[in-house]
């Protein structure tokens, strides 16, 4: 195993070639990667957002990742379409993050019957159970359990504490962060006759799909029947949790505490800001955006908007936001016009 933290002396036209960007002021090197009010000289940052355009003229930095129209600054810029991406692609240019060797370490337990592909990386007190599959360049950090029949594909990456549950399928490409669980038990319960809850089996597989990131502590939970499906290039942050038989299309962020109830489906594209919950048997469309502590009850259309709990059009919500902020003035105005009304109905009857 080994990492990187040493100082690279990386030329600003390298950078520029290398992320396809347009250098615009002297040439120089850069030695590390920052945030623009922490960055120094010597280092490279970037503006993607207008908040953060002002700290432009005053930072450190030697060179800033700008889009196109961005107004000239002292510092050096690399232009592009999309400074977001290109600062995220630089990050590679100067950190080097941990590569372990293959190797399968001597407190790891692999059954008999599972298989391993090339060039895998076990670490300690790592279990792969009987008949688990697991494709080539596979790194599983200490402690990470696969389960009897999971089926898992190439360049899997498993910190620690992560367990993928029996006869869950992931695709080629997935990180799993530290105590993700795949295919725990859905919450299913159905009371007997006498009022006690009784377990309903959860028969069904999680199935993760190609390129998925599933971060720290967050759970895809099985199905009862049928399956858990989360697509491809989907995005799920810490703490979230998927419930039994929902299933999550393609390109879909799934932002920090997000609970999504059984059987829900989310649409392609779709966007789950932070503390979303959504109602379960419920249909959210492709291109939906869900605006952070909202709560939903029902379908969504495609492209919509949401905001509130329960949600409704963000704009609509806005209005009511500000009309909310309104109410104690509103009150007050109506105490005063009842008083004159109860006044002026008095002064009739004298």
């Amino acid at each position: 195993m080994a990492a990187s933290f040493t100082i690279s002396y990386v030329k600003l036209s390298e950078i520029a070639e290398k992320l396809e960007a347009r250098l615009e002021g002297q040439d120089c090197e850069i030695t590390g990667i920052a945030g623009i009010e922490e960055a120094m000289p010597g280092q490279i940052t970037f503006v993607a957002n207008e908040k953060y355009a002002p700290a432009a003229k005053t930072t450190k930095a030697s060179a800033v990742i700008v889009d196109e129209e961005f107004p000239a600054i002292e510092a050096a810029t690399l232009r592009t379409k999309n400074p977001y991406l290109a600062f995220s692609r630089a990050i590679p240019l100067f950190y080097h993050p941990p590569r372990y060797r293959p190797g399968i370490h001597s407190t790891a337990m692999v059954a008999e019957s599972a298989k391993i592909g090339k060039h895998a990386h076990l670490g300690a007190y790592v279990v792969v159970d009987e008949d688990a599959e697991i494709g080539d360049n596979c790194v599983l950090l200490p402690h990470v359990v696969i389960y009897r029949g999971a089926k898992i594909g190439n360049n899997f990456f498993a910190h620690a504490h992560s367990v993928v549950r029996e006869f869950c399928q992931v695709g080629n490409d997935v990180v799993l962060q530290n105590g993700v669980i795949i295919g725990a038990d859905g919450f299913g319960f159905a009371k007997d006759n006498e009022g006690r809850w009784e377990k309903i089996v959860q028969s069904g597989p999680a199935i993760i799909e190609d390129d998925v990131e599933v971060q720290a502590n967050s759970c895809v939970d099985r199905a009862s029947v049928g399956e858990t499906r989360v697509g491809r290039n989907t995005k799920i942050d810490n703490l979230a949790q998927i419930g039994h038989g929902s299933a999550i299309g393609e390109r879909t962020m799934v932002c920090a505490q997000v609970g999504l109830a059984g059987s829900t489906e989310i649409g392609n594209n779709v966007i789950l800001a932070g503390q979303v919950g959504v109602a379960g048997h419920c249909r959210v469309g492709d291109n939906v955006i869900i605006t952070a502590q909202s709560g939903t009850h029902g379908d969504i259309e495609s492209g919509k908007m949401i905001s509130g709990s329960p949600g409704f059009d963000h704009r609509q919500w806005m209005r009511a936001v500000a009309a909310f902020a309104k109410l104690p003035e509103l009150a007050r105005k109506i105490r005063e016009l009842e008083g004159k009304v109860e006044a002026a109905l008095a002064s009739k009857q004298r």
